[in-house]
């Protein structure tokens, strides 16, 4: 089984969705599985899983809803306050839904400290009592606290999303790959080879521009602990979901058979159960 593991859906608001700049003009609509499926379709794929894109506990209703009318939706990653000290309860109702995987936040427009605040990690740590699993979604500024908060988190299913998100039109590499080396020990941490494009330079990109990248994370994390994202429609500011799609057919083609099924699919199934 294919499977995207990371895309978004929404009825675009200027309000909600203020992150879309004039820059990214052409997802500024709304997004929805019948723009989805059939792209998917041409290209393969036999589900996705549907990532938060807005802070709200209605986001994650909105997603699971989409989720029940279309099957292939194979699982959502939700949202909800995980400092809440209702969170518990909160997590009882959500784990009723089959559907619900697991949660996120968005780390990266917080501030520095965020992510290492007691209270966010142990809320965090209280999905995995309710077998969820946890997207971290930050820049590569911020690995060094991911690095702080997976010591404090050592048996419960991670993922990084966007490989860390290295800024890849300025070249930036180093430091990331210091970090993500560090992270890499840790084997309950998987990572999401998905937004490449919309790290590169949007309009200039070249297939080479990611080499080191995608070749770092093979080497540290290797086939097993890799899912492959499309990031739609987000990537649609630089790339087509072919081209998308392409650029990890490249990288992963030196691979064998068996662990090209399990970056594009069965490491995905095996992760968020699904």
């Amino acid at each position: 089984m294919t499977i995207d593991a990371h895309q978004h859906f929404w009825h675009y608001s200027p309000q909600t969705h203020e992150w879309i700049n004039e820059e990214m003009q052409v997802i500024r609509r709304d997004f929805l599985p019948n723009d989805l499926a059939p792209v998917l379709r041409a290209n393969g794929i036999d589900g996705c899983v549907a990532v938060q894109a807005d802070q709200t506990d209605s986001e994650s209703d909105f997603l699971l809803n989409l989720a029940a009318e279309h099957d292939f939706i194979k699982g959502v990653v939700g949202w909800t306050d995980l400092k809440s000290p209702e969170l518990d309860q909160k997590l009882e109702a959500y784990k009723q839904n089959p559907l619900l995987k697991g949660f996120r936040h968005i780390v990266q427009g917080e501030p520095d400290g965020f992510m290492t605040d007691p209270a966010f990690i142990t809320g965090i740590s209280r999905l995995n009592g309710f077998d969820l699993s946890y997207d971290i979604l930050v820049f590569s500024r911020q690995l060094y606290e991911v690095c702080q908060l997976i010591k404090q988190l050592p048996e419960m299913r991670l993922v990084m999303d966007h490989f860390g998100k290295p800024d890849i039109k300025a070249g930036e590499f180093n430091l990331w790959k210091k970090h993500m080396t560090e992270l890499s020990a840790y084997p309950h941490l998987h990572v999401k080879l998905s937004g490449l494009v919309t790290e590169a330079d949007w309009k200039h990109w070249k297939l080479s521009d990611f080499q080191p990248y995608i070749e770092t994370i093979l080497e540290l994390f290797g086939p097993k602990r890799i899912l492959f994202g499309s990031d739609w429609p987000v990537c649609l500011v630089a790339a087509s979901y072919e081209q998308v799609l392409e650029i990890v057919n490249w990288y992963i083609e030196k691979l064998s058979m068996q662990e090209q099924a399990a970056v594009k699919g069965l490491n995905a199934v095996r992760f968020y159960g699904l």
